[in-house]
């Protein structure tokens, strides 16, 4: 009976989130009634709600979670200081003579925003309201233009060093000692965000890779939808110096934070300080460090991050009542009973994430799903770096699947009336069918996210 009402819990949410309501009292509230409820009924042990002080303590002492203001910060310093729009120029100027030159410079500008800043919304706005007016005056189709700003906004879920790989992190690191401890093993492995940011860097860049060979292949087969410029502009003395200037912050951004971690010379808690002094650095060369943008840029980063531990918050409690309802006994043996073995589990979760990613953001799937199934899969024997490359991925294409992808929405808000939101669904329809490809090749070849964790950290 206990585990049944953890799954009434667990409908009772989504019905509430649903209605709009903010993500974090839905959880802490809903768990509370069903606490509530199931003391009066005798069948929920209130000692579980004792251990919330010592849950929320964990989570103000965990240091690698001080990394999510750092790279919050770090993003929208960016995004304020103009970085993307002096790169898409310079980028856009670079390919300009190739049919289809202006969406291979929105792709690699996306990637390299994806690499600076890690957040998805930030990204897919800004691309939207810099390139997509570019690319239709150019003549390029809406759809194609729609679907290769939504595409490469979306590279921040899986490109590090992306916020949903922090926090992703962090909870595969706790379900796997999970994992072992029910396992038997009383020293447990541990992962860290490291693993998982070099377990990705090489998915990342096989689906931008990916992404850039689609674009190039309609340039060839449909001219029309991606024309050539009528003109070529004279490159003036000074271009390509012009275009270094604009590629080399950014670069050396990214090789700072990222080499730093990957090196093991920094924790990513420490190369997220880097990489904020870094963009505050770039934002005062750039002379848009003024005290109306700092501010701007601390009361953003100040609201996204307390949103975000707020909804930890939510989460914790949320995960101590569903447990005490037995609900993690309960999936253990949902899983385990599915055919297939950990083949068809992780088939399930993949899809019901999937599902849910068009309702709920990566944060409250990574902080209630993840926790939930993560050691049950783990104990399968699946690999953590492996397991958490393929969920960030899944979510990534959830964002982008009509007719609730966040990505679509984010776009719908800032493209012109002209463009139709059917245009802008039939534009992702192809890279959908991408990711999926990529999630594919990925489950045949583990060790595409595998071995680069293997080789640096052995």
């Amino acid at each position: 009976m206990d585990s049944y009402m953890a799954l009434w819990m667990f409908l009772a949410v989504f019905i509430v989130l649903l209605s709009g309501y903010p993500v974090a009292f839905v959880l802490s509230g809903t768990a509370l009634i069903f606490a509530a409820i199931g003391i009066q009924l005798d069948n929920f042990d209130s000692d579980f709600l004792t251990a919330l002080p010592n849950r929320l303590f964990g989570i103000m002492n965990n240091e690698t979670l001080i990394a999510v203001p750092l790279f919050v910060f770090m993003g929208v310093m960016l995004e304020r200081a103009k970085i993307a729009e002096s790169l898409l120029e310079a980028m856009s100027e670079l390919f300009g003579s190739l049919r289809g030159g202006l969406g291979l410079a929105v792709t690699i500008v996306g990637m390299l925003m994806a690499a600076s800043t890690g957040i998805v919304g930030a990204t897919v706005v800004t691309m939207g309201l810099l390139s997509l007016p570019t690319m239709l005056k150019r003549g390029y189709d809406p759809s194609i233009s729609c679907g290769i700003i939504c595409a490469s906004g979306t590279l921040g879920q899986i490109i590090p060093p992306s916020i949903v790989l922090v926090l992703l992190g962090d909870v595969i690191s706790t379900a796997y000692q999970q994992a072992q401890l029910d396992m038997g093993i009383f020293a447990p492995e541990t992962i860290s965000v490291g693993d998982l940011f070099a377990g990705a860097l090489i998915p990342g860049l096989l689906l931008v890779m990916l992404y850039m060979i689609y674009i190039l292949l309609v340039a060839s087969f449909k001219p029309e939808l991606l024309p050539r410029p009528e003109y070529t502009q004279n490159r003036e003395s000074g271009f390509y110096s012009r275009v270094f200037k604009s590629l080399l912050p950014p670069l050396l951004l990214i090789l700072a934070v990222l080499g730093s971690i990957i090196g093991g010379l920094a924790t990513p808690t420490e190369a997220a300080s880097v990489g904020a002094v870094g963009a505050i650095i770039l934002a005062l060369f750039d002379g848009q460090l003024t005290k109306q943008v700092l501010q701007d840029v601390m009361q953003n980063t100040t609201k996204i991050t307390s949103m975000v531990f707020m909804i930890l918050m939510g989460a914790a409690l949320f995960s101590l009542v569903f447990r005490g309802f037995e609900g993690d006994e309960l999936i253990i043996e949902l899983l385990s009973d599915l055919p297939g073995g950990k083949v068809g589990a992780l088939f399930s979760v993949m899809l019901v994430m999937f599902l849910l990613g068009f309702v709920l953001d990566f944060i409250e799937i990574t902080f209630v799903i993840v926790p939930i199934v993560g050691p049950v899969l783990l104990a399968m024997g699946i690999d953590p770096i492996w397991l958490g490359i393929m969920i960030a991925l899944n979510l990534q294409t959830s964002f982008l699947t009509p007719p609730f992808g966040f990505a679509l929405f984010y776009l719908r808000g800032v493209a012109p009336k002209e463009v139709t939101t059917g245009q802008i669904y039939k534009g992702v329809a192809p890279f959908i069918v991408i990711q999926l490809l990529l999630l594919g090749i990925l489950a045949y070849f583990p060790e595409i996210a595998t071995w680069l964790p293997s080789k640096i950290y052995s």
